[in-house]
């Protein structure tokens, strides 16, 4: 049971968007979208902290209506929904992209370069669209790496090779490689394929929230995150309500505040969304 005090000090939820927010076909439940909807005439506001590309989750964002500043690429970057204005952006170093490509083309691993708006890929990695799972991301097929090592948020590594997507890991760590964080996980969708993600260390959801907390002068404790993955513990870790989806990780509802009953595919966020509506319209 929810503790209408406490929702009643929410001014800012924070979603986790793929297997929280959307179903797993990536659509919106309607009573999900009336009730943020109402939620915001009640003066709450919204925001994603995703791993998609920022480009991504603008047409969500568009939907239900959202004007917030949105963390994408698991906290590489926050930007604004018209694109004008970055509140924080996570660039790698040049010489860790090229070292990347390097080892990609010696050691035959797939590898693309996540910018803000795009996902890209040379011929040599054409297989990239199919094997990464970037929900909605924008793909650009370029003749070179050469004009695209100065702006890169995130590389990722695709490859059936676990091996060598170890090595390439461990090469890409500290204490080899300063300042990175790296993500090393099997695909769960394409079955045999390992990936690598690389970013620039003090990069994640976390970390991204507290400073968009920042910007818009909210304290943590009137947020709430909602997540189901891995890449969401970060924001579990932070003094905001925390909750999860029925099909969270074990590890996630652990630090979770509540868990909620129903599963994503089932619009599991409806019943935080309507406990929130009722502690700031009792009347509804």
């Amino acid at each position: 049971m929810f503790d209408l005090e406490k929702l009643k000090k929410i001014e800012l939820v924070v979603f986790d968007v793929d297997g929280t927010l959307v179903n797993d076909e990536g659509e919106i439940g309607e009573r999900t979208r009336q009730l943020i909807l109402s939620l915001k005439k009640c003066g709450v506001l919204f925001s994603f902290a995703s791993g998609r590309l920022h480009s991504a989750l603008l047409p969500l964002a568009e939907d239900l209506k959202i004007y917030s500043p949105l963390i994408s690429l698991d906290g590489s970057a926050i930007k604004s929904v018209s694109g004008k204005y970055f509140v924080y952006r996570s660039f790698l170093k040049q010489s860790q992209v090229k070292k990347a490509i390097e080892y990609s083309e010696k050691y035959l691993l797939n590898i693309a370069l996540c910018h803000t708006e795009a996902i890209y890929f040379t011929e040599q990695n054409s297989v990239i669209p199919k094997l990464m799972d970037k929900f909605g991301a924008v793909y650009e097929e370029v003749n070179s790496y050469d004009d695209f090592t100065t702006k890169t948020l995130e590389i990722v590594f695709a490859g059936d090779n676990r091996r060598a997507v170890e090595f390439v890991r461990d090469r890409l760590s500290f204490p080899l490689t300063f300042g990175t964080s790296v993500s090393f996980f099997r695909s769960q969708t394409h079955e045999g394929i390992y990936y690598l993600e690389v970013r620039r260390s003090g990069s994640s959801k976390g970390k991204a929230m507290q400073r968009l907390l920042k910007y818009l002068k909210i304290k943590e404790s009137k947020t709430a995150v909602l997540g189901d993955w891995y890449n969401d513990l970060s924001l579990f870790k932070t003094k905001g309500l925390k909750i999860a989806v029925s099909n969270a990780i074990p590890e996630l509802k652990k630090d979770a505040d509540y868990v909620l009953a129903k599963s994503n595919n089932e619009e599991g966020v409806v019943e935080f969304l309507e406990a929130l509506l009722k502690a700031k319209s009792p009347q509804i």
